[in-house]
């Protein structure tokens, strides 16, 4: 059970993100497993890296790396509610240079009597 569309949200977000820090020169990749009972989505992308002095940050509102009129800094945190608030799962990173991947847990089967959170 999955809110689609928000989840394309999701992908639309860490795939965007990937495509700027590669600058048009590097790979990305997408890959899909099953772990236990969570499906997983990676995400990596051979860019520069995100500086260890502001990954601490990445999921503040408003917080961006970008350029002044490049990124709205509500990427990340928008897809951090939809994978946690609407889908019980979480988003996890690492990052160095020459590789960045995202991985995005989503449980199997979630409680299906819990309403689900409001929206984002």
């Amino acid at each position: 059970m999955a809110y689609g569309s928000e989840l394309n949200q999701v992908w639309t977000n860490l795939i965007d993100n990937a495509i700027d820090a590669v600058h048009g020169t590097g790979k990305i990749c997408v890959g899909t497993c099953q772990e236990d009972n969570q499906v997983v989505v990676e995400i990596v992308d051979d860019g520069s890296g995100i500086p260890l002095e502001v990954q601490s940050r990445l999921f503040e509102p408003f917080f961006t790396t970008k350029a002044v009129g490049s990124g709205t800094g509500l990427g990340l945190i928008i897809s951090n509610r939809i994978v946690a608030d609407r889908h019980g799962g979480e988003i996890e990173f690492e990052s160095r240079p020459g590789e960045t991947r995202f991985k995005v847990r989503l449980p199997i089967n979630r409680d299906q009597s819990a309403p689900p959170s409001p929206k984002p």
